[in-house]
């Protein structure tokens, strides 16, 4: 059986001189790829941008990282530094440009850096000292934030320096006019939870404490007024003279650390996948659908914006061809469970309709699944479903020939499904605005489904129920249709009344011939 050898991989191997700028550029673009396994020394810099930017992208995971960057400094102290010196660059950034979510998220990191015990909690009273000097809403909540995040820490080794920091908290409340109602809810709260002795807020969970106190090294040299040189030349590529001896220094360093387990965990890994490949087991307790459900829900639902979601979905899909449809029914089952309707869902749609022919199939399947058991869903659900299908349909993700199975009588239609035409057809004249949604709808194919002009009776309704949600302007064309309609009846009746005559008339003539026939 084949394997597959990265195209890098096997680069290096053609290159027989290790110490040449070919080599370890080609070394330093494996590093950039995935630094699991190598020179951590050499991508300290790309390893410190990582964390950085992962913990900013997913805050309530600052905590491993931290507990991360805590087992790496106790090796390597300069790959400690360069992070620290670059997170606390983040925060002055932020602080200066007035960026909440940024700040926040370099708080939180700082926080339990502090808790892990990389950076000394001086530090701590600094960052306080300077959000609460000019007291703003957003400089008090992400005072309260960090307080959360690493009060039972400084209230262990700091407990004065936290008691002038609740003081200037209290001083804050009472003051009173310079801060929100909210915000001072905020200070109470804290207040309450230092009453508790910060429970439910540990220092360090259980399972993140990996370092042994005679093994922590704790950087006290930085502070948040010092000018910080970022050291990003450590993130470029950079030929070294030396490189072949540092590759055996950095080797030996790695072996003293991990021992022989890494070689056997390695091994292990590969004749387990030898296994599993050679034994292909057939899946009937759909066991994999419900995994790959699973992946889709949690892509959806932890993805910062709708161009990561769709580029990890579309990868989940290559993995899993011919399951297309879930996609589809996920994106609906999470865009409803929504409280309002969130425009992320409708953009993921847009985008994967954009692409493939194939997803635009399946989202018009599903319209009209949805539309014809529209009475299984409450009223809250129903309205984030019409407004997900009215953004595909304002966009032209979807053709607006799936408008064609609405067909609008009162016998067609119960409670729920005109509730979810009146959100869909409110949320498209927001899109397109009246006069475009009329030029829209001004197809043929309409006439048999949601403007029906079979039944005097049917086209009264659509006019009214158009009318009730005020949208009457789409109808004008029904509505002058409406009026002419008895003009129309009179004209179809003359036209079987004369019809029906002359066929009489020949019946008469052909009884007549008979009788002179017979006399």
């Amino acid at each position: 059986m084949a394997v597959y050898i990265p195209p890098c991989a096997r680069m290096m191997k053609e290159i027989k001189d290790e110490s040449s700028v070919e080599y370890q550029r080609l070394a330093w673009d494996a590093l950039r790829k995935s630094i699991n396994g190598l020179n951590l020394v050499r991508g300290r810099g790309l390893f410190c941008r990582s964390c950085i930017k992962s913990q900013t992208a997913c805050p309530r995971f600052t905590d491993v990282f931290a507990a991360l960057v805590a087992v790496v400094n106790t090796k390597f102290p300069e790959v400690g530094l360069v992070l620290l010196r670059r997170i606390i660059l983040q925060f002055q950034i932020a602080y200066k440009r007035n960026d909440k979510p940024r700040l926040l998220a370099a708080v939180k990191f700082i926080a339990h850096l502090v808790n892990q015990n990389v950076v000394h909690e001086l530090i701590s009273l600094e960052l306080l000292t300077l959000l609460l000097e000019k007291p703003t809403d957003d400089s008090v909540e992400v005072a309260v934030g960090f307080v959360t995040e690493c009060g039972a820490l400084l209230l262990e080794v700091c407990p004065r320096g936290l008691h002038g920091v609740f003081e200037r908290f209290r001083g804050i409340l009472h003051e009173g006019k310079q801060i929100d109602k909210r915000v001072q809810f905020l200070i109470e709260g804290l207040f309450a939870l230092r009453k508790a002795k910060f429970q439910g807020y540990p220092a360090i969970r259980p399972e993140l404490d990996l370092v042994e106190k005679e093994d922590q090294f704790t950087h006290v040299e930085l502070s948040l007024a010092d000018k910080i040189d970022p050291q990003i030349a450590v993130d470029v590529f950079k030929a070294d003279p030396n490189f072949l001896e540092n590759e055996k220094i950095y080797e030996q360093l790695k072996k003293d650390i991990l021992g022989d387990q890494e070689e056997e965990e390695e091994e292990d890994s590969d004749d387990q996948e030898l296994e599993s490949e050679s034994e292909l087991i057939k899946d009937e307790t759909e066991t994999n659908l419900i995994n790959l459900r699973r992946s889709m829900y949690l892509t959806i639902m932890s993805s910062v914006d709708f161009e990561e979601a769709g580029h990890k979905l579309m990868e989940i899909m290559e993995t899993e061809p011919g399951h297309e449809m879930e996609l589809c029914i996920m994106l609906l089952e999470c865009c409803s469970q929504e409280r309002i309707y969130i425009r992320y869902y409708g953009l993921i749609g847009q985008r994967f309709c954009m692409m493939k022919n194939i997803h635009k199939e399946n989202f018009e399947k599903y319209f009209v699944h949805q539309y014809f058991t529209i009475h299984r869903l409450e009223t809250n659900k129903i309205r984030n479903v019409a407004n997900f299908f009215a953004h595909l349909l304002a966009t032209d993700a979807l053709p607006w020939h799936v408008l064609a199975y609405i067909r609008l009588t009162k016998d067609s239609t119960n409670s729920s499904s005109r509730i979810f035409i009146k959100f869909l057809f409110q949320e498209l004249s927001e899109h397109l605005g009246i006069r475009m949604l009329s030029e829209r709808l001004s197809k043929e194919f309409f006439d048999e489904s949601i403007f029906p002009k079979d039944n005097p009776i049917n086209t009264r309704f659509a006019i009214n129920y158009f009318i009730s949600i005020g949208l009457g302007g789409i109808t004008d064309n029904l509505q002058d249709y409406y009026k002419n309609m008895p003009r129309l009846v009179i004209q179809q009746q003359n036209s079987q009344e004369e019809s029906e005559s002359g066929s009489l008339s020949d019946d008469d003539d052909d009884r007549r011939a008979k009788k002179r026939r017979r006399n």
